[in-house]
């Protein structure tokens, strides 16, 4: 049997120190695995369109490295944060109605496959699409189809989003095979592109009415029952069965994670609903359904107490029901990464709380799967980076301009590059016995193994103090080695290679910072 021992110790010259701080003795087991990991990724929804589409090649290529590069430059450092996800969205064709989509911003609008006609343009969508070759000839491992809005040609209102706030579909009732077999006809053209998806979900975030006033609507959106979702599912499950395609369905994209396992809505206590066996909505015996829900973070990050809680419930939920969990959309549009102040949040600040979001969904919800919304927006790198790994700074017509890269991006980097799909985490024992809440302002620690009996170790440092970490492993040779990468405030330290070592060598966590060791023996 093979442990691992991690050791918090006084920090080294140059920090600041606590006095007389207890030593932190974390023990890993190899053999104590919790879930395997699926994917990390991040939405190319909305501004990949007009970057793929416009933008020079020199930036835009250089922005797909960013994001899912695994190679190295010549002092060891990342060049990209290797995501093994990237999200598609399939539009409904708002683009083409222009101002009477009652969209009010352009670069929200998206095109769709569909012509009125209901023959298919297979030119729309070249920015989105561009950005799904680049993700393919990285190495991204699972491309996932989305849809926000059945096409606008199949909507009740004619519209991609509601007019009416009843929580009902915007779908037409007799075009729920029409819908469905709009998307596998999608699915199947890109296959045949040599760009097939691993999954593709039918609904999103169907807890919100979606509604708007016409000309000021924010994006495409419907509700939708949890008897509708159900039957868009089974109708799904039927098309992609008949045109011989793999793709599996992914549901419900509950818009909190609350509503997966509680809440009293049209579209609530969705895993109870839709893999418990006596529910009239039971979807766990069709082919194309894994036993899989997922749903978004949004909204369930106000104080530690609440975030542990919360995803405590989605873990027992799923276990009660034999289905795993992924967290397929998380950035900060609520006010919890504040964490109590009102001042703005530096970029670390914001990387920080959402390494720390991470942390939670996975070593507390058993998420095997975490993807961010969204991968690029406009914005700026240095204070509130709340919705993108990438802030642009576009022209007036998005068809150029300038981009930073932000904390965030690096962040999720310390997991999704290192972590790798089909690798499992790891059981750990503090010898503090913090629980979740009590570690998430000190410093919280989550282990990785694969196949391959390598150790992937992440550590927040969440505290103003540094603080060593001494890795010793029994079973291990003494000298085997570890590579070290950290992230801190410095403008330098973007997932940063710094010195490796030894096993038994003490290991500096800096102030504020995210730290990912990796060992190999």
């Amino acid at each position: 049997m093979l442990f691992f021992t991690l050791t918090l110790l006084l920090p080294g010259l140059g920090w600041a120190q606590q006095q007389n701080p207890k030593p932190l003795l974390i023990t890993v087991d190899l053999k104590k695995k919790a879930q395997t990991i699926n994917n990390f990724g991040a939405a190319g929804c909305w501004y990949a369109e007009g970057i793929g589409k416009h933008w020079p090649a020199e930036k835009k290529e250089r922005i797909a490295e960013l994001l899912f590069s695994r190679e190295v430059d010549a002092q060891g450092n990342p060049k990209g944060i290797g995501l093994s996800a990237w999200r598609f969205n399939i539009g409904g064709g708002t683009a083409e109605q222009g101002d009477s989509s009652g969209i009010r911003d352009v670069n929200r609008r998206v095109e769709g496959f569909l012509n009125n006609d209901g023959s298919y343009n297979w030119n729309k969508q070249p920015g989105q699409t561009w950005f799904l070759q680049k993700a393919k000839q990285y190495g991204v491992e699972n491309l996932i189809a989305f849809a926000n809005t059945p096409p606008v040609q199949y909507t009740q209102n004619g519209l991609g989003f509601k007019t009416t706030k009843d929580y009902r579909s915007n779908l037409q009732p007799d075009k729920y095979e029409a819908y469905t077999n709009f998307l596998a006809e999608v699915l199947r053209h890109y296959e045949g592109k040599g760009l097939g998806f691993k999954y593709i979900s039918p609904v999103n975030e169907p807890q919100w009415d979606w509604t708007g006033k016409f000309g000021e609507a924010k994006q495409e959106g419907t509700p939708w029952q949890n008897p509708e979702i159900a039957r868009v599912v089974r109708a799904l499950d039927n098309s992609l069965t008949t045109k011989k395609l793999a793709t599996q369905i992914i549901l419900p994209e509950a818009a909190k994670l609350t509503y997966l396992y509680g809440e009293k809505a049209p579209a609530a206590r969705q895993t109870q609903q839709f893999f418990g066996k006596g529910s009239p909505s039971h979807l766990g015996n069709l082919k194309h359904v894994p036993p899989l829900v997922v749903g978004h973070s949004y909204f369930t990050d106000e104080g530690d107490s609440a975030i542990v809680a919360v995803r405590q419930q989605v873990a027992d939920t799923a276990r009660h029901y034999g289905v795993r969990f992924w967290q397929s959309e998380y950035s900060m549009l609520a006010d919890g990464f504040r964490e109590g102040t009102k001042a703005r949040r530096t970029a670390m600040d914001c990387g920080l709380f959402l390494a720390k979001l991470i942390h939670q969904d996975l070593t507390v919800a058993n998420a095997a799967a975490w993807q961010f919304w969204n991968a690029f927006e406009p914005g700026r790198a240095e204070f509130d980076t709340r919705y993108y790994l990438i802030a642009l700074q576009p022209n007036a017509t998005h068809t150029d301009g300038n981009y930073q890269q932000t904390k965030n991006l690096w962040a999720l980097g310390h997991y999704s590059l290192f972590i790798r799909p089909g690798m499992h985490r790891l059981n750990i024992n503090r010898s503090d016995k913090l629980n979740p809440v009590a570690a998430a302002q000190k410093v919280m620690v989550s282990a990785y193994t694969g196949q391959k009996g390598e150790l992937v170790v992440v550590a927040i440092n969440y505290e103003p103090e540094a603080r060593n970490l001494q890795l010793a492993a029994k079973g291990m040779n003494k000298g085997t080695t570890y590579q070290r990468y950290v992230t801190t405030a410095s403008p330098d330290d973007n997932l940063k290679r710094y010195p490796g070592g030894k096993l038994n060598q003490a290991i500096s966590l800096p102030p504020r910072s995210i730290t990912t060791l990796v060992v190999k023996d």
